[in-house]
């Protein structure tokens, strides 16, 4: 392999920004220094760029196998290593579910094949595999997810009996979708006798409404508390759910944490009047009171991580009435993008964007040598120009779905650079795949 001198780089690492000069060689950091002398096979000139540990996508739906005609793993990895994403956790429900061993490790065979980002695969659980679930090996897979609400998929838990094994018996770390079926199911009743057909997306977070989201997330809680469960709760979309969330702890130490995802932090209730169902997702997105409580927990410290949820759908699908159009949008090309737009905005710093985009999801999920700008771990980089904006158009996307939530808007920076464990996969436009990705590793519990 390579080996590659970053020169010169504004780095933002480990809450420190500083002026410095990285080496990789090997598909490692070898060395962080104001002034690297040695020769290199390649040399960046990094004078005026940020250079950021390279994201860790705790959520994505990349669709294959399946579902391949929305998205594939080869498409969407080449999209999120544009977007600066160096690593995604990819969800069960694709199909066929991932929830026997044999095809989780199907999925991490395309992977090896095809996926330009570093990659890990969730196992599923369901009513009925909990004997299968416990034979996932908390070293090589991220964890299990749990879907507490239904979205894609027919993978809805929603036996309190099989949660309470699931939550007492499972090992490692479990991720869960937080919305109670009974209540959505009840509210969609009444809009149904209220507005027959013609309900429209402003009426998705009334539907699948606030109390939804709390009722099943403190549920999740009380079960973590009580099992002594290592939980992760997935994009949470109120501000009232951030209560049930603790800063006091560092973050290795939690037992709880808690996931925000872009959507949740850049839209709100008013933008359903002109984007529809292309911000139609589950749980919904909801007032701009709850855009802010989520933004402020992610900065106080009770949400830990930013990731995408990225759930491509095709554009006709998308264009179908209400009732019809799935939930779900591509994000991955853009999170970091979004982010480093809200530090220009003055919302967060940019140590808290690598924090929360990297270093936090490391450590949340006990990743091995990744996460960080370290010596003696993997290189996963980015660069970008914060100087140099990035206009949104339907050419622009990667994404296989061919369109984005952020169409027509133009983001004030850009990603230049993207390694991927060493591998310069992404530079200025154009991709190299003579490497992919590799898998993520994990400590264990």
């Amino acid at each position: 392999m390579s080996s590659i001198l970053i020169k010169s780089a504004t780095v933002v690492n480990e809450g420190r920004t500083f002026v410095s000069d990285v080496l990789v060689k090997d598909g490692l950091i070898e060395e962080i220094a104001p002034a690297i002398g040695k020769r290199a096979d390649r040399e960046i000139n990094a004078e005026g760029l940020h250079l950021l540990p390279g994201c860790i996508d705790d959520q994505v739906h990349f669709r294959e196998p399946g579902l391949t005609h929305k998205a594939e793993i080869y498409t969407e990895s080449r999209a999120a290593v544009a977007g600066g994403i160096t690593s995604f956790m990819e969800m069960p429900n694709t199909v066929p579910n991932t929830i026997t061993q044999e095809l989780l490790e199907d999925k991490y065979r395309i992977g090896a094949q095809r996926s330009l980002a570093n990659y890990s695969f969730f196992m599923g659980a369901t009513n009925d595999n909990l004997e299968e679930v416990l034979k996932t090996d908390p070293q090589q897979v991220c964890g299990v997810k749990v879907f507490m609400g239904s979205s894609t998929g027919n993978m809805l838990v929603d036996n309190e009996q099989t949660l309470e094994r699931i939550f007492s018996s499972v090992p490692m770390l479990i991720a869960t979708h937080c919305e109670d079926e009974e209540t959505i199911r009840h509210n969609m009743a009444a809009y149904k006798a209220k507005y027959g057909t013609d309900i429209t997306p402003e009426m998705h977070p009334l539907i699948r409404s606030a109390e939804a989201c709390y009722k099943s997330s403190s549920f999740a809680v009380s079960l973590a508390k009580q099992h002594g469960t290592r939980l992760h709760i997935l994009h949470i979309s109120t501000a009232r759910e951030t209560e049930l969330f603790d800063n006091t702890l560092p973050l290795g130490d939690k037992r709880i944490t808690a996931e925000a995802c872009i959507h949740h932090l850049w839209f709100s209730d008013q933008d359903y009047a002109e984007k529809g169902n292309w911000i139609k997702w589950n749980p919904a997105v909801k007032t701009a009171a709850d855009r802010e409580g989520i933004l402020k927990a992610v900065l106080d410290g009770r949400i830990d991580v930013i990731a995408t949820d990225h759930a491509p759908h095709t554009i006709e699908e998308k264009m179908k009435p209400y009732l019809e159009a799935p939930s779900g949008g591509p994000l991955v090309q853009h999170a970091l993008l979004a982010m480093l737009e809200m530090h220009s905005q003055g919302k967060i710093s940019l140590e808290q964007v690598a924090e929360k985009m990297a270093h936090n999801p490391a450590i949340c999920f006990g990743i091995q040598n990744r996460g960080f700008i370290r010596e003696g771990y993997y290189a996963d980089l980015v660069l970008a120009d914060l100087r140099k904006p990035t206009p949104v158009s339907r050419e622009s996307v990667l994404s296989k779905c061919g369109w984005s939530p952020f169409e027509g808007y133009s983001f004030g920076s850009s990603i230049t650079h993207t390694l991927v464990s060493g591998h310069l996969a992404y530079e200025r436009g154009v991709f190299n795949a003579a490497k992919m990705g590799e898998r993520l590793l994990f400590k264990g519990h």
